[in-house]
């Protein structure tokens, strides 16, 4: 099941991170997992939150936000899961665009979030082949 994903456009500059960050966490709002990428004057902060659109909200008052779909797929702890997963994707079609993984409580596990140019594709190949993927509602309770 899709996801929701907050892009959002830092500015590369001493403090900027930690008062996007100190923004959503004074909100009350858990960071499930994230990435950032950056460049010489900014960085790409991506974030899977408890509440996507209270951070989305208050983080637009701040910089440039978006909100990709993408997936969180369950991936098992050994070797040739992430393999798998990519397998499946590619044999079906589906280019992976970007990704990166996250682990939860043990009750969760560790997933990989995938951002795929076909998500309701994904999704249906994924669960023909028994890929267990989190739900926004699994988002907001782990």
């Amino acid at each position: 099941m899709a996801i929701k994903q907050l892009s959002v456009f830092v500015e590369n500059k001493q403090g900027k991170l930690v008062d996007t960050v100190r923004t959503i966490s004074e909100a009350g709002i858990n960071i499930r997992a994230m990435s950032i990428a950056d460049t010489k004057d900014f960085g790409i902060l991506r974030l899977i939150v408890s509440d996507t659109d209270k951070a989305c909200g208050l983080l637009s008052d701040m910089s440039i936000v978006t909100k990709t779909d993408v997936i969180a797929v369950k991936m098992d702890d050994k070797a040739g899961a992430l393999c798998n997963i990519l397998t499946v994707l590619s044999d079906a079609g589906i280019n992976v665009e970007y990704m990166y993984a996250f682990t939860a409580s043990a009750e969760f596990g560790a997933y990989v979030v995938v951002r795929v140019d076909d998500v309701a594709g994904a999704e249906k190949v994924l669960a023909d082949k028994g890929l267990a993927t989190l739900s926004v509602e699994d988002i907001a309770k782990i």
